[in-house]
């Protein structure tokens, strides 16, 4: 699996910029992965800022990849473990009832902030298939492997900057794995990228001409030789 792979990891679950995003992604041919807030998504709705299941048990039947990103979106690194470990579960539990074949032993959890403790990393490493964090260092990680348990990402608010230069360091590798925290489109959410600028982007990506795959985190990790 030698290669240079690109998941752009899309935070938070608006519903208006989640429906543009996969639209794009499936008129250029590909799946993308989206992480939502569980409290977000009981409460969402047709006329929500945030989608809820309803929404995303549609995107995942086109072939999406619909990940946890906590119970609610509190930052897991100022809690006690056992209040970090609380909200996580329950936010495993509300996927389970909620999002059509669900396992915590197959999902990836996307940390709010980006940010946990030590020792909620090494609890979770046992509980999901695999967590997203900031881990600081080079924006671009090793292949991955049956045993990779932490998911480094990089991210900005100039999210479209941002992304060019972190891609940058990965074409400028023999292989590796970068792995962009984004969220919403068009002034929605936290460094929000244009429509236009997005829709370019993943036309290069279906063209090949910048070397890299794009790719949700999901199928890579199931594509690694050796993954169950």
């Amino acid at each position: 699996m030698p290669g240079r792979y690109l998941t752009l990891s899309w935070d938070d679950g608006f519903r208006r910029s989640c429906e543009v995003i996969a639209a794009l992604y499936e008129r250029f041919g590909f799946r993308a992965e989206f992480n939502l807030v569980a409290t977000r998504a009981l409460s969402g709705g047709p006329s929500a800022v945030h989608a809820d299941f309803g929404f995303w048990n549609e995107l995942q039947a086109r072939g999406h990849s619909i990940q946890p990103h906590g119970f609610d979106h509190s930052n897991k690194s100022i809690l006690t473990f056992e209040e970090g470990k609380d909200r996580i579960l329950r936010c495993l539990d509300v996927f389970s009832r909620s999002l059509a074949g669900f396992s915590p032993e197959r999902a990836i959890f996307a940390f709010p902030y980006n940010t946990a403790t030590p020792a909620l990393e090494a609890w979770l490493a046992g509980v999901v298939r695999a967590y997203r964090l900031s881990a600081g260092g080079p924006a671009v990680m090793p292949l991955p492997t049956p045993a990779t348990r932490r998911i480094h990402t990089v991210g900005i608010e100039a999210a479209a900057q941002g992304l060019e230069n972190a891609l940058g360091e990965l074409k400028a590798s023999a292989n590796g794995w970068l792995v962009y925290t984004a969220h919403g489109l068009d002034g929605e959410g936290w460094g929000p990228m244009r429509r236009e600028f997005l829709e370019e982007f993943l036309e290069r990506m279906a063209k090949g001409e910048d070397g890299v795959r794009l790719i949700s985190a999901r199928d890579l990790l199931d594509q690694t030789p050796g993954a169950s």
